[in-house]
């Protein structure tokens, strides 16, 4: 008996580095020369082609995590870098984590999803935020009983969306989406 288990381990474990090894073996997401996902163990160079890893995340990261893990941007300045990060990569299912999903059906979702995914195929030039347009001009104040103007003190204004900056994928026509910005939860997020 002891002569079978031996004989069965010495079979048996060949396969088994083997299964260890493939394990360990890093798998490289790449594109080659024609733009083409192409996944090998190899090194992506030595391939002719470039790595498409995700650029590391900034450091200094100030994204508050709630209690099930996940994160929001706490300040508009971390959504912006959020926005930029999502649409550099491509990566719609990030951008999709900085929408406002709250009171969307499931063909609305379907429709903003489709809008979400045109933007990431678009190269990103810039991220612009939009301002309310203000009806009183710098300088006029407001008039007080006795017919005088009093000045008004400059108001603090606050972005009302983001515009994305972007071009059409191969050429240099330029192309613009504007997000609606909703602060919410203690978090700011996007809206179309």
């Amino acid at each position: 008996m002891k002569l079978v288990l031996s004989l069965l381990l010495v079979l048996l474990l060949p396969g088994v580095c083997a299964g260890v090894q493939a394990q360990t073996t890093r798998l490289n997401r790449c594109t080659d020369p024609q733009g083409q996902s192409v996944y090998t163990d190899r090194p992506c160079d030595s391939l002719g082609a470039q790595s498409r890893r995700p650029p590391p995340a900034p450091s200094g990261n100030t994204l508050q995590r709630d209690s099930l893990g996940s994160s929001c941007p706490r300040r508009l300045s971390e959504l912006v870098q959020a926005l930029h990060t999502a649409v550099s990569i491509g990566d719609v299912n990030r951008l999709s984590s900085l929408y406002l999903w709250g009171a969307v059906s499931d063909a609305g979702a379907q429709r903003i999803l489709g809008q979400l995914e045109s933007v990431v195929r678009r190269p990103l030039v810039d991220v612009v935020p939009v301002y309310p347009r203000q009806d009183l001009d710098e300088g006029q104040g407001i008039a007080s009983q006795d017919s005088e103007t009093v000045p008004m003190p400059a108001a603090r204004r606050h972005p009302i969306g983001l515009r994305l900056e972007q071009t059409l994928p191969g050429s240099a026509t330029r192309a613009a989406t504007v997000l609606g910005l909703r602060r919410q939860y203690g978090c700011f997020w996007i809206t179309l």
